[in-house]
């Protein structure tokens, strides 16, 4: 029988201690070369070429730039109550201003007892639109004629 003089938990120790000491020795090696390393040269290959623009400026005194219309202001969506014909009707119009509005109106012959601005969108952007029953989507289109 051969006599053994190193104990496992010794022989168990050693081996741990050689496997965590080679790791960081490669590990320390590889940062020793990465540190100390040159940056390699860069070349400078791409060359920006500037495009020459010419702008034609004759564009201006062309007929069909001289019959252009100005650009009006974006219209608003206001909702309204008024009497027209002994009868109060409610309904929406689009104007540049709530003052062009109320003039709109009172050009077809209603007297404008409220007007407002009213808010685009919906409360709960994540609801379907299929939610609202038949007999409140025919308000709707009631409404807006």
């Amino acid at each position: 029988m051969a006599v053994v003089f190193i104990s496992p938990k010794q022989r168990q120790r050693m081996f741990l201690t050689g496997i965590i000491s080679g790791v960081a020795l490669i590990f320390i090696v590889v940062t020793l070369f990465i540190m100390f390393s040159k940056p390699k040269e860069t070349y400078n290959e791409f060359v920006f070429n500037k495009p020459k623009v010419v702008i034609d400026f004759s564009i201006f005194d062309s007929e069909q730039f001289k019959n252009l219309e100005p650009f009006s202001g974006l219209k608003i969506q206001f909702s309204y109550k008024g009497r027209i014909n002994n009868e109060e009707k409610e309904g929406l119009i689009y104007a540049v201003s709530m003052e062009e509005a109320k003039k709109e109106l009172e050009d077809l012959g209603y007297v404008v007892s409220f007007i407002e601005e009213t808010e685009v969108g919906r409360d709960n952007p994540f609801e379907n639109y299929d939610s609202s029953l038949p007999a409140e989507l025919q308000d709707i289109l009631e409404i807006s004629e």
